[in-house]
C-alpha cells in the first residue's frame, strides 16, 4: 500500500461568528466554565454578553471541556454564565478593548431549581448555522412513538421516499453518520435499522452540505450525522416513554443517567413491537411494436410485523479535570414477520391466468457494537487529542417460504464485521487560527450466503450465490483555519488509499479494486453584520460501490423482476460548490443556498429487458442493474426560514428546487431463448428535468397551555429517462399538554392524516421513446397511524441541560454562534 504525505493544511476556524460590528475592530473573549463542586466542566452553559451602551445581546455556549470563545466588538460589557439548575454567574460590566481571558468560572448548583421548568427561550426545532442545519428532535412533537426513519423525513433538505431511501438535494448519495462516524447502527440495509431505531434515542441530526476534510470523503449530496443522547446533567435523572398506536405500534424507551465527580454513566434501552400494513398495486403493458401484446396485473396486500429491543450503554471516567475515558456499548436484536399476499392476473393472446403469490418471510437482525474514546485537552484553549475505537459486528438472517404454481425457499445469511480507528489533533495557533490533523481507518469484511431451493427453476438459472466482500479504507487529513477581521476560511485536503476484494465462492471468480484519492475542501465565511452573513464552500467527494451493487449475481424481486450488481462499477466523483447566505431580521431568521454539483462516472440504477421461459411460456423479464454513466450536472437553490411570531406562535418552513441533467449510454446483451441468438443494445440514458420538495411547520399554544404541532410536506413530481414519479402530499399533526406538576407529558399523534402518503410511478422500459412494456406501481409502506405517547421525566428539567437557557434566540455549540 503506498504512503501518502500529505502537505497542504486545511480549515477550521469559527465560519459560525456572527457578533461583530462591521464599523469597529473585532476582540475575543475566551474562558472555561466548570462545577464549583467537582470542578468537572459544564458543556452547553451559555454565556451572554450584554452591550451597556447599544444593548445588544450576543454570545456562546461552551463545547465539551467547558470552554468557550466568543468574537464581539471592543466595548463595555455586562457578562453572565447560565446552566440549567445552576445559580447564574453575573460579572460586573467592564470596558473590553483587546482580547480579554475571563479564566474559570465556577457556578454552583441550584437545589430550589430542579423542580422548575422556567425557561426563558426555548431552542427552536431547527437552528440554522452558516456552516449546517441542527435539527433538535426533543422538540418535535411529531416524531413521538417514530424511528430514526421518521427523523430524518423531518429534516430540512432531507426526504425519506416509501421504500426508506433517505436523499439529501434530491440526490439519494448521502452518506449517514452516528455521533460522526460509521456505525454498525444503520445497519447492513441500512433504511430497514433506521426503521428499528427509536427517536427517542437520538438527541439531534446534523445536516453537512459542505463538509470539511475532517469528514469522510464519501457521499456525494453530504452527511447527515445523527447524534444519540447522552446525558451530562449532574446526580441521577431520567426519562420514560411509552407509545400505543393503531394500526400496531407500542413502545417504550427509558433513558438513565448518573454522574459524580468522577463517573458519567448514561444508558437508553427501547422495546418496539409494531405492525405496519401496506400495499403494492403494479399493472404492466407489454407492446409489440407499438401494439399491446400484453398486460399482467398485480395486487399485493403486506403486512409487515416486527419486535425489536435495543440498548446503548456508556461510561465516562474523569481522569483528570483535562481527560477522560469513554467506553459504550450498543445491542440490537430485531425480529420480523412479514406476509404478501399477491393476486397476479395475466392476459394475452392465449387468454388469461390468475393465481396468488404468497410469500412468507421471516427476518432477524443482531447487532453488537463497542466503541472507546479518549480524549485529552492540553489547555483550556482547544489544544487536544481524541482517539476512537470501534468494533462492530450485525448479523441478518432472512428466511422465506414463497408459494405459487412453483413454490420455492430462500434463506439469506449475511454477517459483516466492520473495525474502525479514528485520531484527531487540533492545535490553536494564536487567538483566531486552528491547525487540524487526523486519521481514520475502516475495515469492513461482509460474508453473504444466499440459497434458493426451487426444484421447477430453469436448468441455466443458478438462485445461489456465496459472497465474500472486503473493503479497508485508510485516510489522512489536514487542515487549516484563521479569521481575519470580518472573513473566515478554512482549508483542507484528505488522502484515501482504498482496496476491495470481491469473491464470489460458487464460481471461484476473485476481482479486486484498488485506488488512491485526494480530495480538496475550501470554506471562507464573511460577516457583513451582526445579523447577515455569507459562506462559500467547495468539496470534492465521491461514492463507492457497495457490495450489492458489485456482486454480478442476479437474484429475483418477481418471477418477471431480476436485480443485480455490477462487477465493473467505478466510484463516482462529484466537484461540489455552495454559496449560503444567512439574514436574522429581529423574529425572523432566514438560511439560503445556491449548489452546484458535476459528478463523473455517476452510478445509476436502470432497468432493461430480457427473456425467460416461465411456465413453459416465452416471457419478457426486467432487470434491474446498476451502471456508469459518463456525467451528471445538478444544480438547485434551497431556503430555511424560522419565524417566532411571540412566545405562543412559531412558524419555520424549507423550499428546495434542483434540475439535473445526465449523459451516458448503456450496452448490454439480450438473448432469445428459443433460438439462443445474442443481440446487442444500445441505450441512450441521455435526460433533463427538476423536480422540488417544501415543508411548512407551525407551532401554536392553545387554551390551557396546550402546545400543536402542523407539518405539511409536498414532494413535486420528477422525471428521468425511464420513469415519471408523481407528488406526494402529506400532512401531520400532533398536540401535547403538560401533567404531573409539568413532570409529563401526553402527546397525541396522527401521521399522514389523509392517508395520502403513496408513491406512484410510471417505468418506461428500455426507453421512454420506444417502450416494450409499461409499468405503473403504487406503493404505500405505512398507512395513517394515530399514537399517544407518556413521558415522565425524574430528576430532570423537561428541557435538556444541553439546550439553551440563555435569552439569544440561537445558539451553539462547541463555541459556535
Amino acid at each position: 500500500m503506498k504512503k501518502t504525505t500529505l502537505s497542504l493544511f486545511c480549515l477550521l476556524t469559527s465560519t459560525f461568528l456572527l457578533a461583530q460590528k462591521p464599523s469597529k475592530e473585532g476582540i475575543s473573549i475566551t474562558g472555561k466554565v466548570v462545577e464549583a463542586k467537582s470542578n468537572q466542566a459544564l458543556e452547553y452553559a451559555t454565556v451572554v454578553l450584554k452591550n451597556i451602551k447599544t444593548q445588544k445581546i450576543s454570545g456562546g455556549i461552551t463545547d465539551k471541556t467547558g470552554s468557550f470563545r466568543i468574537q464581539t466588538a471592543k466595548g463595555t460589557y455586562e457578562i453572565s454564565i447560565e446552566f440549567i439548575s445552576f445559580k447564574t454567574q453575573k460579572l460586573p460590566a467592564q470596558e473590553i478593548l483587546s482580547n480579554k481571558n475571563l479564566d474559570i468560572i465556577k457556578l454552583e448548583e441550584d437545589a430550589s431549581s430542579l423542580d422548575e421548568v422556567v425557561v426563558i427561550a426555548e431552542k427552536s426545532t431547527v437552528d440554522i448555522r452558516l456552516d449546517k442545519k441542527i435539527y433538535n428532535v426533543g422538540k418535535d412533537m411529531t416524531l413521538k412513538g417514530g424511528t430514526a426513519s421518521d427523523v430524518l423525513d423531518n429534516v430540512p433538505s432531507v426526504d425519506v421516499d416509501a421504500e426508506g431511501t433517505v436523499s439529501l438535494r434530491g440526490s439519494e448519495n448521502v452518506r449517514i453518520l452516528i455521533d460522526g462516524k460509521p456505525s454498525a447502527l444503520v445497519g447492513l440495509s441500512g433504511t430497514d435499522a433506521l426503521r428499528q431505531l427509536p427517536s427517542d434515542a437520538i438527541e439531534r441530526v446534523e445536516v453537512i452540505t459542505s463538509p470539511s476534510a475532517r469528514y469522510d470523503s464519501e457521499g456525494t449530496a453530504g452527511i447527515l450525522n445523527i447524534i444519540l443522547r447522552k446525558g451530562k446533567a449532574t446526580g441521577f435523572n431520567g426519562s420514560v416513554n411509552v407509545t400505543v398506536g393503531d394500526p400496531k405500534n407500542y413502545q417504550t424507551a427509558v433513558n438513565l443517567n448518573l454522574r459524580s465527580e468522577k463517573i458519567n454513566i448514561f444508558s437508553n434501552f427501547g422495546y418496539r413491537n409494531n405492525g405496519s400494513p401496506g400495499i403494492y398495486d403494479s399493472e404492466i403493458t407489454y407492446l409489440t411494436d407499438g401494439v399491446i401484446s400484453g398486460t399482467r396485473i398485480e395486487n399485493r396486500d403486506n403486512e409487515r410485523n416486527s419486535k425489536s429491543f435495543n440498548a446503548n450503554f456508556g461510561l465516562e471516567y474523569f481522569l483528570n479535570d483535562k481527560s477522560s475515558i469513554t467506553g459504550s456499548i450498543f445491542v440490537r436484536d430485531s425480529n420480523g414477520d412479514n406476509l404478501s399476499t399477491n393476486n397476479i392476473s395475466t392476459f394475452d393472446a392465449s387468454g388469461n391466468k390468475s393465481y396468488t403469490r404468497i410469500q412468507d418471510e421471516k427476518e432477524k437482525d443482531e447487532t453488537l457494537q463497542f466503541s472507546l474514546n479518549y480524549v485529552n485537552n492540553f489547555n483550556d484553549k482547544g489544544h487536544k487529542l481524541s482517539v476512537d475505537l470501534q468494533h462492530s459486528a450485525s448479523n441478518e438472517i432472512e428466511s422465506a417460504i414463497i408459494t405459487d404454481t412453483y413454490p420455492e425457499t430462500n434463506n439469506t445469511d449475511e454477517l459483516s464485521i466492520d473495525n474502525l480507528i479514528q485520531a484527531d489533533y487540533v492545535l490553536p495557533i494564536g487567538e483566531n487560527s486552528q491547525f487540524e490533523a487526523g486519521y481514520r481507518g475502516s475495515f469492513q469484511e461482509l460474508t453473504s450466503d444466499y440459497v434458493v431451493i426451487a426444484p421447477n427453476l430453469d436448468d441455466e438459472y443458478n438462485p445461489s450465490n456465496n459472497l465474500e466482500f472486503n473493503q479497508n479504507v485508510n485516510a489522512f487529513y489536514s487542515q487549516f483555519g484563521s479569521k481575519i477581521n470580518k472573513l473566515s476560511y478554512l482549508f483542507g485536503l484528505r488522502a484515501e488509499i482504498t482496496g476491495i476484494n470481491i469473491k464470489l465462492l460458487n464460481t471461484n471468480e476473485t476481482y479486486n479494486k484498488n485506488y488512491t484519492n485526494f480530495f480538496p475542501t475550501v470554506n471562507f465565511g464573511y460577516e457583513l453584520n451582526d445579523d447577515q452573513s455569507f459562506t462559500l464552500g467547495y468539496s470534492k467527494r465521491l461514492r463507492r460501490p457497495r457490495s450489492r451493487y458489485l456482486n454480478p449475481f442476479e437474484s429475483r424481486e418477481s418471477d418477471v423482476i431480476f436485480s443485480k450488481g455490477n462487477v465493473d462499477l467505478d466510484p463516482t466523483y462529484t466537484n461540489s460548490f455552495d454559496l449560503g447566505y444567512l439574514n436574522k431580521w429581529g423574529k425572523f431568521t432566514l438560511n439560503s443556498s445556491i449548489y452546484y454539483q458535476h459528478s463523473t462516472n455517476n452510478i445509476t440504477r436502470v432497468n432493461t429487458e430480457d427473456f425467460r421461459v416461465i411456465d413453459g411460456e416465452e416471457t419478457p423479464i426486467l432487470i434491474r442493474q446498476p451502471i456508469n454513466l459518463s456525467s451528471e450536472d445538478r444544480s438547485g437553490f434551497e431556503f430555511t426560514a424560522n419565524y417566532n411570531a411571540s412566545r405562543k406562535v412559531r412558524f419555520s418552513g424549507s423550499f428546495n428546487f434542483y434540475q439535473f441533467e445526465t449523459q451516458g449510454e448503456h450496452s448490454y446483451n439480450q438473448t432469445d431463448p428459443k433460438t439462443s441468438v445474442v443481440t446487442q443494445i444500445t441505450r441512450n440514458f441521455d435526460t433533463k428535468n427538476n423536480s422540488w420538495f417544501t415543508r411548512f411547520d407551525a407551532k401554536i399554544t392553545l387554551p390551557w397551555n396546550i402546545q400543536s404541532q402542523t407539518r405539511i410536506f409536498y414532494r413535486g413530481p420528477k422525471n428521468d429517462a425511464q420513469s415519471d414519479t408523481k407528488g406526494i402530499l402529506s400532512t401531520n399533526l400532533a398536540f401535547s399538554k403538560d401533567i404531573l406538576k409539568d413532570k409529563g407529558t401526553l402527546v397525541l399523534n396522527v401521521s399522514d392524516v389523509f392517508n395520502s402518503r403513496k408513491y406512484q410511478v410510471t417505468s418506461y422500459t428500455p426507453s421512454r421513446e420506444n417502450p416494450t412494456n409499461i409499468s405503473d406501481q403504487t406503493f404505500q409502506r405505512r398507512m395513517r397511524q394515530i399514537s399517544l405517547n407518556f413521558s415522565y421525566r425524574f430528576n430532570q428539567k423537561k428541557n435538556d441541560k444541553k439546550r439553551n437557557s440563555g435569552p439569544r434566540e440561537d445558539s451553539g455549540e462547541d463555541g459556535e454562534f
